[in-house]
């Protein structure tokens, strides 16, 4: 059902964290929701976290490629097809949509950011898993003005 990943009304269950996002993110890349996430085909998706590496290891989704922000370059990227579906995600969705844009800029054609991204995954109960590959309740929640947004999960600073 990779339709839904085609078409987005993106939006989080929480009115308020809705409202950061919204006044936050400039689209510019195009976002999937939480729930249209869950109703594809995750394992015809890559995803990328566009976090730094500490958050990474903390947890990330299953299998998630980590390209990072502040050190971002596109050769951590060179061995995707530029065709096939990517969702990039960080902590809200702010630095995800950047990595997003120099994606797009390098001609990759079907990206999409994650709206709300970890967070929202995490308080909607989907799993996030350890450097492993176990299942694990730690989420690092950025610093904590940020992690308020954060309602399920252990957050780790």
């Amino acid at each position: 059902m990779l339709l839904s990943f085609f078409s987005c009304q993106s939006q989080v269950n929480n009115p308020a964290f809705n409202v950061l996002l919204k006044s936050m993110l400039k689209e510019s890349v195009p976002t999937i929701s939480v729930a249209e996430l869950s109703e594809s085909k995750t394992d015809e998706i890559t995803f990328l976290d566009a976090r730094e590496k500490s958050e990474y290891n903390v947890s990330h989704l299953k299998n998630a490629v980590w390209v990072g922000y502040d050190d971002f370059n596109l050769g951590r990227v060179k061995s995707l097809d530029k065709n096939k579906p990517l969702v990039i995600y960080c902590s809200i969705g702010v630095r995800s949509e950047k990595i997003g844009e120099k994606l797009q800029e390098a001609g990759f054609k079907n990206v999409k950011n994650l709206y709300g991204s970890i967070f929202e995954w995490v308080n909607e109960g989907h799993p996030v898993y350890d450097n492993s590959g176990k299942e694990t309740i730690k989420v690092h929640a950025y610093n904590k003005k940020w992690g308020v947004w954060l309602k399920k999960g252990e957050k780790v600073y």
